[in-house]
């Protein structure tokens, strides 16, 4: 039986065969949910055939997905492109402009 290591030092996050941190949650849980839609896919009377071509499909897309995106994004891309969508896109100032010149007026008066 193959016995495996998950690499986790002092201060480091855990690794195991080249995903790290949250990409193992997503992995797993990836797979935890396509093995739960085959078995829902057998019991209602799909055929087995079209059970395991979608469960290998699914499964490769998962794998490659994930790996890709442990690539892409590294550690801590997810959560850092996440925090990137949740921050304002630009900052809107409702002032008129004719308040933005009398302000500036006043500060030069009263230098």
């Amino acid at each position: 039986m193959a016995t495996y290591e998950i690499n986790k030092g002092i201060g480091q996050s855990v690794e195991f065969k080249g995903l790290k941190a949250q990409y193992l949650f997503i992995f797993a849980g990836g797979l935890l949910a396509v093995f739960v839609l085959f078995v829902i896919l057998y019991l209602s009377g799909v055929n087995q055939w079209v059970c395991i071509g979608l469960g290998m499909v699914l499964g490769s897309a998962l794998v490659w997905g994930t790996f890709r995106l442990n690539a892409q994004y590294g550690e801590h891309g997810l959560m850092k492109l996440g925090a990137g969508h949740s921050r304002p896109r630009f900052l809107i100032s409702r002032k008129r402009i004719a308040r933005f010149v009398r302000t500036s007026k006043k500060k030069k008066e009263n230098r």
